[in-house]
């Protein structure tokens, strides 16, 4: 686990939120209830191996977050079955922070590709990441910051179910200090301005005690 404090450690100082589990088992558990953008995991844990949680995730999450497996398992034919078992990238330690952050800055962008332009396009929908402004089919529609910041998490995550806790971090920050009923009446909000429904080609799923996924329906 002193590894696992250090990882942490680099990579809360390089802005990302991190939670450290000690067994597979349990990492899997957390991810019935909670959302994760990417997963660092060792080969040799107790338990449910790194390998089995890969397994796991591609059988068991509709969008499985990327993977890495940071390991000292240096063998080529334990390269080959890591990133064969589905591991995006195989990093073997000890590994220098800056390279480690490097290699999982890299899997963010590959999984998370942010738009050059500042312009994102989903369907009928435009957001423009610079302004903070959204249009349905070419008509501005107002929202405040908190509720664009809302909408865009959803249509980036299309098709991913997003736990109640992520979508608070993430739009909200770590630990605010604000009632549960704040989300949903920011859901709420969202899905009557943007007319979330199925005639605009997209659908708004609560999923319940988890959170909520926005779909895009096929036209």
């Amino acid at each position: 686990m002193a590894l696992a404090g250090l990882v942490e450690m680099t990579l809360a100082e390089a802005g990302h939120s991190c939670e450290v589990f000690g067994e597979g088992q349990v990492l899997v558990r957390a991810l019935h209830r909670s959302t994760y953008d990417l997963l660092i995991l060792d080969w040799n844990v107790p338990g449910l191996s790194g390998l089995g949680v890969i397994s796991w995730v591609r059988d068991n999450l509709e969008i499985a977050p990327p993977s890495l497996m940071l390991t000292s398992r240096s063998a080529e034919e334990d390269i080959v079955a890591g990133l064969t078992a589905g591991a995006d990238d195989y990093v073997i330690k000890p590994v220098a922070p800056v390279v480690l952050k490097a290699r999982i800055n890299a899997l963010a962008r590959r999984a998370y590709p942010a738009a050059l332009s500042g312009f994102e396009h989903y369907g009928s929908y435009c957001f423009d990441t610079r302004a903070e402004t959204v249009e349905l089919s070419g008509e501005p529609i107002a929202l405040t910051a908190k509720e664009f910041a809302l909408a865009l998490l959803l249509f980036r995550n299309m098709h991913r179910a997003l736990a109640r806790a992520y979508i608070f971090e993430a739009v909200w920050g770590r630990n605010p200090n604000l009632p549960t009923r704040t989300l949903d009446v920011h859901i709420s909000n969202v899905r009557t301005k943007l007319h979330l429904r199925p005639d605009n080609g997209v659908k708004l799923v609560p999923i319940y005690s988890y959170g909520y996924r926005l779909e895009a329906l096929a036209s």
